[in-house]
């Protein structure tokens, strides 16, 4: 079926889609398995995460404690998009939390000054900088006095490679998640320029295998995760012309199982996050429709806990914070609130940037021709 540049899968990507659409069950069907959204159980879970978190002797406190960062992300990213930003405010004491995102920003030492760290007394990641810069702009807070944007900006300028790849931190590890990471708090802080994005894209580029899809390093396997991280960063750095866009799409839709859901990997079971990771790709590229949406969006709300609130990697798991967000983002980028009045008040996120859209619209932010 494949061949090494893909010109056979391309030669048969629209009879081998319309042999896998068939074979999903009729929309009907799903409709009448699927539960309804439960936004008000969802909303008290995130609010009521940080407790829980705090508390002595938890264990989901301590196993997370190093990426806190990307978790107070998630569940202030997942709220502001059921919430207008006022109630957010509100619900998540975000002033607390900007003060907690500052006791977490290196401004002093000589290798990392400018970063972010994933918890208090942590070293600082390009992970959790961006998640951080994320943080401050959903909270309006990019203007802080303490925030230094240029430190910040050499903080990443530091961490990229002659080869156009970008370490995590000073201890050297090098992954295409980074390339992200960096471009997309550059393009937050309108600081570009500041990186070769060409150079940038094409250790991307390097990344890109026959399938289409793209892996953490060159000659890594294609993984959807990744592949978000390259396809957005290309998307930052106007370089989605290094995308074979039918041949990615291909192996995107061909994720989606028997049960709605999609995957990570072939043969791998199908997880709620890869409803972010891969949808995002599909929106970029504009072809969304390559999946049967419904069949997803059923698998996702089967995913709820109807009791406690949040969302969890699949069906009767436990709901943990980082599936709720992308559960609730993979909602939204298929539609599935469209013409529901009592989500009239929800706010769209922008699949790039995983923002909510009227943030990304106030910062100023678009894919570069």
């Amino acid at each position: 079926l494949f061949s090494v540049n893909g010109t056979h899968a391309r030669t048969y990507l629209p009879s081998l889609f319309n042999m896998a659409s068939f074979a999903l069950p009729s929309d009907e069907i799903v409709k009448e398995s699927a539960p309804s959204f439960y936004a008000p159980l969802h909303a008290s879970y995130i609010q009521k995460l940080s407790s829980k978190l705090s508390k002595p002797g938890s264990y989901e406190g301590a196993v997370t404690s190093h990426l806190r960062m990307s978790g107070v992300y998630w569940a202030v990213a997942g709220l502001s998009l059921m919430k207008k930003k006022e109630e957010v405010d509100d619900m998540m004491r975000m002033s607390s939390i900007v003060e907690w995102v500052f006791q977490c920003y290196d401004t002093t030492s000589t290798s990392s000054a400018g970063g972010f760290s994933g918890n208090v007394g942590h070293d600082p990641h390009l992970l959790y900088t961006l998640s951080a810069v994320q943080l401050l702009a959903m909270a309006g807070r990019l203007d802080d006095p303490r925030f230094r944007p240029e430190k910040t900006v050499e903080f990443i300028k530091g961490l990229m490679l002659e080869d156009g790849s970008f370490k995590g931190d000073k201890w050297g590890e090098v992954d295409t998640r980074f390339s992200y990471c960096a471009l997309s708090t550059l393009a937050i802080l309108k600081r570009l320029d500041a990186v070769d994005t060409d150079r940038a894209a094409a250790f991307v580029a390097e990344c890109k295998n026959f399938d289409g899809g793209f892996g953490c390093l060159p000659g890594a396997e294609s993984h959807a995760g990744q592949i978000f991280c390259c396809v957005g960063a290309l998307a930052i750095a106007g370089r989605l012309d290094l995308v074979d866009a039918d041949l990615l799409c291909w192996w995107l839709a061909e994720r989606q199982t028997s049960g709605g859901g999609l995957n990570g990997r072939p043969e791998k079971q199908a997880d709620v996050c890869y409803s972010w990771w891969i949808l995002s790709c599909l929106s970029i590229l504009g072809r969304v429709d390559w999946i049967n949406k419904d069949k997803l969006s059923a698998f996702i709300l089967r995913c709820q806990d109807p009791e406690g609130g949040g969302i969890a990697d699949r069906p009767d798991n436990v709901a943990d914070v980082f599936h709720t967000f992308f559960g609730i983002a993979g909602l939204l980028l298929i539609g599935h609130f469209e013409g529901d009045e009592a989500a009239s008040e929800y706010r769209h996120i922008d699949p790039v940037y995983a923002l909510p859209v009227d943030v990304v619209e106030k910062l100023g932010l678009s894919r570069r021709p």
